[in-house]
């Protein structure tokens, strides 16, 4: 896994706040075959500032259109999609000079223009000199709801999503903190431990103000939980609102309820989705619609069993055994209601003990999914169960999450035993340590693998 060192530094409200996408968007740029890109994510994740910052920063101008703001805009894609026919109009639009190779064109909110998705297949193949990104941020959604004529093959697929614990580190001012982790973990050595305490309060910060920009730079800002959870709640109160976008009446309330009753489920000893406590009598036919939405949307990940531990492991998921995670653990926490000092000081004192350990594997799944891996779950006949698997340099790698520094687990024990991996990953609240096989990982550098 590749883990890019140059990274964008954006400043807003005072507040710097690096982002790791720009070594993918500028590796774009540089490609001499790229297409027109499609950025997707959740909404508020940081996809248009990133992309406009970006656009300044390598591009001598950008052109910018937002399907939302200005309706107006879609009856330019009504007559004719052709790049000879846009760019002159889309040019006196937006004021701009669109000049091959030094304008970045950028369409925001696509989903909201079906046929603006579609010219993307005409730039692709007419003017391939131009450089456009597209954005959306119920794209999924609206491409397996609406019978979008999606470009296949004819733009190339990004996903962004909230700003990982490396990410939250640099917001609020701690790089060199973020770089001691990073050594630490390639020399597999322990961090001092001042650091490693420090590391690990600024690990239960992240729980409470997650990945979200805005609540980042408000947290780096102020330290003001209470405003960074006004903002959490406002976007939340932004997801139920999409939900009621591309569905239908029944469908709306559905996946209202499955997103509120994540929470019930993470706080369960057997993590494992559960249609009955959705509702009694709860089926799967009656809810996978609403959990595609979700899916679809970017504000949950699902997590399949692998039913064999066998390359790749797509191929041996179990669909009807999964789990579900939120994409940004302070939100799960600001969804459960959690008070800023239940995890700050109260989770070693036994105050979360139904929640913590849901808690702790969300942002484990958030930080590996953040790195580009599927993740998987693995149970045994004997009930023993391994909280991830991923597929690593070639390996299947099992991960085992411990909320707390006891980390004694017959488990792991059971899967070593009978597949002898190259090496298995322990998250808790240790140190660093590499032993027999066993690689123990502070929970706070879980960015890193």
């Amino acid at each position: 896994m590749v883990c890019f060192r140059r990274n964008i530094v954006f400043k807003k409200e005072g507040i710097i706040t690096k982002r790791k996408v720009e070594e993918r968007l500028l590796a774009w740029k540089k490609d001499p075959f790229h297409k027109p890109l499609l950025l997707q994510g959740a909404r508020q994740v940081g996809k248009t500032y990133s992309v406009l910052a970006f656009g300044r920063e390598h591009y001598e101008n950008v052109a910018y259109f937002n399907f939302e703001q200005r309706a107006a805009l879609r009856e330019t894609f009504d007559e004719d999609l052709s790049p000879s026919y846009l760019l002159p109009i889309l040019a006196h639009i937006s004021g701009q000079t669109i000049i091959p190779g030094k304008t970045l064109i950028v369409f925001d909110e696509i989903q909201r223009c079906d046929k603006a998705l579609t010219a993307l297949k005409y730039f692709c193949e007419e003017a391939p000199e131009q450089h456009v990104i597209a954005m959306g941020s119920l794209l999924g959604v609206a491409v397996n709801r609406e019978q979008f004529a999606f470009p296949v093959g004819k733009v190339n697929l990004m996903t962004m999503r909230p700003m990982d614990f490396e990410e939250f580190l640099w917001g609020v001012g701690e790089e060199e903190l973020a770089a001691a982790i990073r050594d630490a973990f390639e020399a597999s050595r322990p961090l001092p431990a001042v650091l490693h305490q420090t590391a690990m309060e600024r690990y239960r910060q992240y729980l409470v103000v997650g990945g979200m920009p805005e609540c980042v730079s408000k947290f780096a800002a102020t330290g003001d939980y209470l405003l960074v959870r006004s903002a959490q709640d406002d976007i939340l109160i932004g997801y139920l609102d999409d939900m009621s976008k591309y569905n239908t009446k029944t469908e709306i309330r559905r996946t209202r309820l499955t997103y509120d009753n994540i929470t019930v489920q993470l706080s369960r000893t057997n993590t494992r989705f559960q249609y009955k406590l959705l509702k009694k009598g709860g089926r799967a036919a009656e809810f996978e619609h609403a959990i595609e939405w979700l899916v679809l949307s970017g504000i949950v990940s699902q997590v399949y069993r692998a039913e064999q531990v066998k390359k790749p492991l797509d191929n041996y998921r179990d669909i009807d055994a999964f789990k579900i995670y939120v994409s940004d653990p302070g939100l799960l926490t600001a969804k459960k209601d959690l008070h800023a000092d239940d995890i700050l000081y109260g989770m070693d004192l036994g105050e979360l003990d139904d929640f913590k350990g849901g808690m702790v594997e969300n942002y484990v799944n958030t930080q590996l999914v953040a790195n580009g891996y599927r993740t998987y779950y693995w149970e045994s006949e004997e009930k023993a169960e391994i909280d991830f698997l991923i597929q690593r340099g070639g390996d299947i790698i099992p991960i085992e999450v411990k909320a707390a520094d006891h980390t004694r687990s017959k488990s792991l024990a059971v899967y070593r035993k009978r597949f002898n991996p190259a090496y298995a990953v322990r998250l808790s609240q240790k140190n660093f340590g590499f032993e027999e096989g066993l690689m123990t990982i502070p929970l706070y550098a879980a960015f890193c693998l």
